[in-house]
């Protein structure tokens, strides 16, 4: 009998793995409705769907091992992250998806509240959380939308002998601005930004991609802590506020 594997479980969500299958449990179909809309319409290798019966939607196993992991070191090969970026590039150069994402003024009101609960709540010191806004800000600037993933983490990226087999989780794609889906993928792991815009294949300015680490970082401080997460684990969201 096959054993049943908690991947991710929060006030949200959650993710069991069945052997090859995996469960996700969601409350909001909203957002499955997104994902499973998202992997139809995405030019490149996603899970397939094997069956929905709301709230579970049932994914197939992809082959290989993800990317990395937030705060730990990526053991996968120059090339492979390469590969991702090649990947995140046809994804972008693909048709709009409906969804509209974020506005940088929904981002900008996001932002205020975020920075206010940091510095209010003692849990970050004010001149990094200062720091990191200004750098936050840049981003907030107008930029042609592209078809993004929405939440690019490495985990979410699948790897086999340095080819991409599949890009899991797309219940945040939406139109939106490519940098950030590179940026997100690259969060505390700048040593691979190099090869990944390679593989992206066009200038990219590093510039924005830390701006949006920053944002990034700062937006998700509060809702990792208030979901079980440690975002102030070595290599992790508060540790790259203080790299950047």
């Amino acid at each position: 009998m096959e054993e049943v594997e908690v991947v991710v479980a929060h006030h949200d969500c959650a993710t069991l793995r069945v052997g090859e299958v995996f469960l996700k449990i969601d409350a909001d179909q909203t957002r499955t409705d997104v994902e499973v809309e998202a992997m139809a319409m995405a030019p490149i290798p996603t899970p397939e769907v094997l069956w929905r019966k709301p709230p579970v939607l049932a994914l197939a196993a992809l082959p290989g091992k993800a990317l990395g992991r937030l705060g730990e070191p990526s053991t996968a090969s120059p090339e492979a992250w390469a590969a991702a970026g090649a990947t995140v590039r046809r994804l972008h150069d693909a048709p709009l998806p409906p969804r509209q994402g974020r506005s940088a003024d929904e981002l900008a009101a996001r932002l205020d509240a975020e920075c206010e609960w940091l510095v209010g709540t003692h849990v970050l010191p004010a001149d990094l959380v200062e720091r990191n806004r200004r750098l936050a800000e840049t981003v907030l600037r107008p930029w042609t939308p592209v078809f993004i993933h929405g939440d690019l983490q490495i985990s979410h990226v699948f790897v086999d002998s340095d080819e991409i087999t599949g890009v899991i989780d797309w219940s945040e794609a939406a139109q939106g601005d490519a940098l950030f889906d590179l940026a997100t993928l690259t969060l505390g792991h700048e040593e691979h930004l190099a090869d990944v815009v390679e593989g992206y294949g066009t200038d990219v300015d590093l510039d924005m991609i830390r701006g949006w680490w920053s944002l990034r970082c700062l937006l998700a401080i509060r809702w990792l802590a208030e979901h079980g997460f440690d975002p102030s684990s070595p290599g992790c969201e508060i540790d790259v506020l203080k790299s950047v």
